[in-house]
């Protein structure tokens, strides 16, 4: 139900999402992002210079995140050079993704109830729209459930990068 403007604006509802260790950073939404970009682009060097950081700052993160997971999250791509995400890197960016998703709907959900005015979320869905945006990797989340079961197949424990620090 749309509720009278109290003022010209509506507000955005933002969530800082990231989960952590006493030894550091576990995963968070930079994590994420990174992943995503490496993904897209096969390459840290661009994926670091699309979200304004520094190759050396983006290896950092990444190798900060593997040491706490004990798995690898990404490795050399043999064929193109560059790199690519590991099974358990793209478990781990999905399964990021979808919970932040649910936390956010969650989040708009209750501001809705809560505030005497309307909220949209960071995306500029508003609380009736979320489920449009539950999607992750295009629509991919069904196939990677069936991909991805208990104990996710396919891990490789933790081993030193070829190249650690290379430029790809």
């Amino acid at each position: 139900m749309k509720k009278p403007p109290l003022t010209e604006h509506m507000p955005t509802v933002r969530l800082h999402l990231w989960l952590d260790t006493d030894d550091g950073l576990f995963f968070g939404t930079g994590r994420a992002l990174l992943l995503e970009r490496i993904e897209k682009h096969g390459s840290l060097k661009k994926a670091a210079e699309e979200l304004g950081m520094s190759y050396r700052a983006a290896w950092g993160k990444i190798k900060q995140s593997e040491k706490i997971l004990g798995f690898e999250l990404i490795t050399r791509n043999s064929r193109r050079g560059g790199y690519e995400l590991t099974d358990f890197g793209r478990l781990v960016r999905d399964r990021f993704i979808l919970w932040f998703n649910e936390v956010e709907k969650t989040a708009l959900a209750k501001a809705a109830e809560i505030f005497p005015w309307d909220v949209k979320g960071y995306r500029g869905n508003t609380p009736n729209e979320v489920d449009e945006v539950d999607e992750v990797d295009g629509g991919k989340e069904e196939e990677r459930k069936k991909e991805y079961p208990p104990g996710a197949k396919g891990l490789r424990p933790l081993e030193s990068h070829k190249g650690q620090g290379d430029d790809d």
